[in-house]
């Protein structure tokens, strides 16, 4: 039997979406630049992903702007804003369990342009202390960003108090949110939630890899393109032709585009039903793997938890022995977060929250998707129950 379990890392694509991608690239390929007939067909399928994204997310299309996946939409976020409001102040905000994604764009910011960065808290369930951004704001801060669900633990971060909180000490500061492990799970409404721009992965949520999409508040003003009236205000950093208003130069990615919009739209189809089931099996898994000795649930497992991460500490068994050991039963899972697990070291999402010493290299991250099957969990529970014994037996003390 395989099972795989690894689904914040990526996501099978559904069959529809490698289909519509295929069409796209072999039939439909014109350059949506192009002024022909075939360049029309490709900008129908741009602006009919943009319709569907918007849609789902209560805003307007002129709002979603295309990426080549989270990194590339944190990226544009982080330092189109930061360059941007310069002149308003050198202060940035986020969180000290972001995606590296985040975390490593803050770093360059600080190291190399000079930017003031404060780390926030979080407490022993990996939630944001909201007491720490209040003390945190100032008069030089000009963005904010804290993730929607944190991709290791699972975390939903209060995300609209932590905006309100923000708008309300000074409205001009900016609101990001990374939502690559939080769209498709979550219904998300960023005009309701105050934020001003959301970052978007394609292939968290079957979709193909290489897309992504950054939504953008139409009040942003992007260099060197001017809304009008009170604006958020961004720069690119790409620059080439001018494609998307001069927010993301470059050929559009139509194929993805149009496989990001295709697979949106699925994975909000019966939503409610697919969190459900997904909450169901983990629930059914924390209960089940309770009965094992010197094992932990990292973060929380009720609702304020995402219904498809499961952070499940081993005491005793290293996280890359663990993982391997799973790999040869036919099962995949990941150790911490899989964007950096090729290069093992602790997790500082653990660290954060204060987790005991003895689980720091002994977690792995188990992560459920819409198809995932009772059979599969029972499966890892029975792999789990038999070879862990085992593994602590030959573990060095």
């Amino acid at each position: 039997m395989e099972a795989y379990l690894d689904n914040s890392a990526t996501t099978m694509a559904y069959p529809e979406v490698g289909e519509l991608v295929y069409k796209v690239m072999c039939r439909d390929y014109g350059n949506p630049s192009s002024m022909h007939r075939k360049g029309v067909d490709a900008e129908h399928y741009v602006k009919g992903a943009k319709e569907s994204l918007a849609k789902l997310m209560k805003v307007n299309a002129k709002e979603i702007f295309f990426t080549s996946g989270g990194t590339e939409s944190d990226n544009l976020a982080l330092i189109g804003c930061a360059r941007a409001n310069r002149r308003a102040g050198n202060h940035l905000i986020t969180t000290s369990i972001e995606h590296p994604a985040i975390l490593n764009t803050m770093r360059y910011l600080e190291e190399e342009e000079g930017f003031r960065v404060t780390y926030l808290p979080v407490d022993c369930c990996g939630r944001v202390k909201l007491d720490a951004l209040k003390e945190a704001l100032c008069p030089e801060t000009i963005l904010v960003s804290i993730m929607y669900v944190n991709n290791e633990v699972g975390t939903v971060q209060p995300v609209e108090e932590a905006a309100s909180i923000v708008k309300e000490y000074n409205p001009s500061i900016l609101f990001h949110s990374d939502a690559v492990q939080g769209f498709g799970k979550y219904r998300i409404y960023p005009k309701r939630q105050k934020i001003d721009l959301l970052s978007v992965s394609g292939h968290k949520i079957h979709g193909p890899k290489g897309i992504g999409f950054i939504y953008i508040n139409e009040k942003a003003k992007v260099k060197p393109i001017i809304f009008g009236g009170e604006k958020v205000k961004i720069r690119p950093i790409l620059f080439g032709g001018g494609q998307q208003r001069d927010i993301r130069s470059g050929t559009e990615n139509v194929p993805g585009i149009a496989g990001l919009g295709l697979a949106a739209e699925l994975a909000y189809k019966d939503f409610d039903i697919k969190t459900a089931l997904m909450r169901e099996l983990k629930e059914y898994f924390i209960s089940e793997i309770g009965k094992m000795e010197n094992t932990v649930i990292h973060g929380v497992a009720d609702e304020g938890s995402a219904p498809h991460i499961i952070s499940l500490g081993v005491a005793g068994v290293r996280s890359e022995v663990l993982l391997h050991t799973l790999e040869d039963k036919g099962i995949y899972v990941s150790s911490g977060s899989a964007c950096a697990s090729n290069h093992p070291a602790v997790s500082g999402v653990l660290k954060g929250i204060g987790a005991a010493r003895e689980y720091l290299d002994a977690t792995i991250r188990i992560s459920m998707s819409e198809f995932t099957t009772k059979e599969e969990i029972d499966y890892l529970l029975e792999t789990l129950y038999k070879c862990v014994p085992m593994l602590r037996r030959y573990t060095r003390h």
